[in-house]
């Protein structure tokens, strides 16, 4: 794995112990792909962190010097996943943070997931998200509920977990949003509560003709005519099972795939 920190635009060798990003998750991130080289959707992906730092008043930094850093990083990778975080720095102890504060940028290399051809298994997870807006939308730090989420199974023959926020509307998996087919149109779940505005669900909502946010209930899901997950490392994933719910192969799923490769080659799945 390859890392990269920069306090403010300066190299550095290694994170702060007091660093408010590992103490307290005060801060943002974002997991962008690589293909051939390139950071994928790398403007949508950076307007989403500056977003999250505005909100939580971290200075934003240059992005044409974090940019540089990751294009390094990206430099011949076929396929890769590049994990940018920007925390508030360092801080000392307590949560009143500092009035002029440094933040801290760190970028690294991973490797990426395989593509998935096929359709998925998911079931429902006991953890609940917090209603909370003003953290909503955007990726911060604090991801315990996920962490726990995921935590709640190990059989590899189910693929994701999906979530519901604390009044029991269906929110998102545990790292990919969801869309659903009720009575032909397109529904996602509303996210201005908790949860994430992933990319891909982004780019969806721009390009589907008929798509709608939605307060959806577990049961609603349930009676949904089509389901798939989408975010921005594996693309749109078709859902076969959700407990002993099943949906056969659906055309429009495997038309917005299709539809998804044609705009972004990082998505295109091998034969």
């Amino acid at each position: 794995m390859s890392v990269r920190i920069l306090r403010g635009n300066e190299p550095v060798a290694a994170l702060d112990v007091d660093d408010r990003g590992l103490n307290y998750g005060d801060g943002v991130f974002e997991t962008i792909l690589v293909h051939q080289g390139r950071p994928v959707w790398w403007p949508e992906h950076w307007q989403r962190l500056t977003l999250g730092a505005k909100l939580l008043e971290i200075p934003v930094p240059e992005e044409a010097n974090v940019l540089a850093q990751a294009l390094e990083l990206a430099r011949g990778q076929t396929r890769a996943v590049l994990k940018l975080v920007v925390t508030r720095g360092g801080g000392g102890r307590g949560y009143l943070p500092l009035e002029k504060p440094v933040p801290t940028i760190i970028l690294s290399l991973h490797d990426a997931p395989g593509l998935v051809a096929g359709a998925i298994r998911v079931q429902w997870c006991e953890t609940t998200l917090a209603i909370q807006p003003r953290l909503a939308g955007f990726k911060h730090l604090n991801r315990l509920e996920q962490v726990l989420a995921r935590s709640e199974w190990r059989d590899p023959s189910i693929f994701e977990g999906l979530m519901c926020d604390n009044a029991g509307r269906v929110v998102c998996a545990t790292a990919a949003n969801i869309f659903m087919r009720i009575h032909g149109r397109w529904l996602t779940p509303r996210v201005d509560r908790c949860g994430i505005a992933g990319i891909t669900r982004g780019w969806l909502l721009l390009n589907l003709d008929d798509v709608e946010e939605a307060d959806i209930s577990a049961d609603g899901l349930l009676g949904c005519e089509a389901l798939f997950l989408c975010n921005s490392l594996r693309g749109i994933l078709p859902v076969r099972s959700l407990g002993q719910r099943e949906w056969p192969d659906d055309a429009g799923i495997a038309q917005l795939r299709q539809r998804l490769a044609e705009a972004e080659p990082a998505f295109h799945l091998p034969l």
